[in-house]
């Protein structure tokens, strides 16, 4: 059986009512839209490629095993096809509030969970593709990979024809759980596996072992709770979502001329745009401490190509407090690799991996707890999240268009009041805010910022002799 690993049935336990743990994207076409049929034949005939969309996740009884995926006997691919228009004038205001509305609602546990939306009614004669699927199926990397399966290479690709396509029957509950204590016995046993390789080397093992307590310590230590501002508190089930942009070859001449690495440089452009955002609501950023998670990939090329999460998570105070952006980029390339170094990803990977090995009939319910008693008393460790995904670095194309932007989409959840994702496609970086729909336009502010901060620091190396490509 198929089952989900204890990160991915994380992203189950953490859902609620308010937080909806799916990610997503729009993405925008040129050109006239398709039929909803076209469309639908597009998806038919690339479905046996994702078979996660025709799955849904069943539990085992009495959570004595992980949940698993399992062929949904009743799917239907006109229910996870949507078809919709925006009112005139079809500008950005009209879609933000859409993509708000759609991300605002949860997906159904009952069915495979993603959703696609067709979007007319685009100014300048666009149209729109909005994804939607949930965190337990894939992290941001195999996100952009399922798209890219859905979309295609060249203009001219041929739609394929629809595979034959029987579901398999359902295990039983006992089957269940048989498969999920011999899949623990097997986890088990490879941890076992590994003692005569450890025991054959303590020197090595004795400094992974150092470097490992040393990370888990600084993650520890970054868990600490920061003096309370506008940017976390208790969210609602609703969601506002903007977007900017800017060019990846600024981002190069940025580097070439400062260094750092192109997250360094999207972590300065996202602490520019919360600072602008503490600024607006009459906070003082030279005294804000802002924690933002940062997710790490951890996934290798192992020959594993199942789509699901792979990540570790950085812990990383966004420097609010500095005003010059050359300044803070400094920073940022500073602190980062310091906490690169540290150990502190390596260190939540091994938890993780450790934590198959934990009783799910204990780590469900611990978890919901968890997820209730911050409805009561909300977290303030984690500030906010910032996510960077490296996309293609060449066009796409849905039947024959060619997409023109992938706008990300990130959730938030409760002390997280406002969320960031930056992901790059043919040569630029697209930023997607998300925020709680009671934070007034502070997903607006953030996104502005953190585009404008791009110019700042182009400019800046303008200024110093270096040649900006499009400047």
């Amino acid at each position: 059986m198929d089952r989900l690993s204890l990160l991915d049935a994380e992203f189950l336990h953490l859902e609620d009512d308010c937080a909806h743990l799916h990610i997503g994207g729009v993405c925008t076409f040129a050109g006239e839209p398709p039929s909803f049929a076209e469309l639908r034949a597009l998806v038919a005939g690339k479905l046996d490629r994702i078979p996660r969309y025709r799955q849904r996740v069943r539990p085992v009884p009495l959570e004595l095993g992980r949940p698993v995926w399992v062929d949904d006997p009743h799917f239907r691919l006109d229910y996870h096809l949507r078809h919709t228009a925006l009112p005139a004038p079809g500008g950005d205001d009209e879609l933000c509030r859409l993509v708000g509305r759609i991300m605002g609602q949860p997906l159904d546990r009952h069915r495979p969970l993603w959703e696609v939306w067709l979007v007319e009614g685009l100014a300048d004669g666009q149209w729109a593709l909005v994804c939607k699927v949930h965190h337990c199926m894939v992290d941001g990397i195999a996100g952009v990979g399922l798209l890219t399966v859905l979309l295609d290479l060249f203009p001219d690709a041929e739609v394929p024809e629809p595979a034959p396509w029987t579901p398999r029957p359902e295990p039983s509950g006992a089957a269940k759980v048989v498969d999920a204590w011999s899949g623990a016995l097997g986890d088990a046993a490879r941890w076992a596996a590994r003692v005569p390789e450890v025991l054959g080397d303590p020197a090595g093992t004795g400094r992974s072992l150092w470097a490992t307590a040393s990370g888990l310590a600084r993650f520890v230590e970054h868990l600490s709770f920061t003096p309370p501002t506008s940017v976390e508190g208790p969210i609602g089930p609703h969601r506002t979502w903007r977007h900017s942009s800017a060019s990846m070859a600024d981002v190069a001449a940025i580097r070439k001329r400062f260094g750092g690495t192109v997250n360094d440089v999207v972590l300065t452009a996202v602490s520019a745009g919360y600072r602008a955002l503490l600024e607006a609501r009459g906070e003082d950023p030279d005294h804000a401490v802002l924690r933002s998670g940062v997710p790490v990939s951890v996934r290798r090329d192992d020959g594993v190509g199942a789509a699901d999460n792979r990540v570790s998570t950085l812990l990383y105070e966004l420097p609010v407090d500095e005003a010059d952006p050359v300044a803070r980029l400094a920073r940022v390339h500073a602190e980062m690799a310091d906490l690169k170094a540290s150990h502190m990803a390596e260190a939540g990977e091994l938890v993780t991996d450790l934590g198959n090995l934990a009783p799910p009939v204990v780590v469900g319910p611990l978890s919901r707890w968890a997820q209730r008693l911050m409805h009561q008393v909300s977290q303030r460790s984690v500030n906010t999240v910032t996510t960077n995904v490296p996309g293609p670095q060449f066009p796409l194309y849905c039947l024959g268009r060619e997409m023109l932007e992938y706008r990300p989409y990130v959730p938030i959840s409760h002390g997280v009041r406002v969320g960031t994702a930056i992901l790059s496609y043919n040569g630029r970086l697209f930023f997607g805010v998300t925020g709680d729909d009671a934070t007034d336009d502070a997903a607006g502010i953030v996104a502005e910022a953190t585009a404008a901060e791009v110019v700042r620091l182009r400019r800046a190396a303008r200024r110093r002799g270096t040649s900006v490509p499009g400047a």
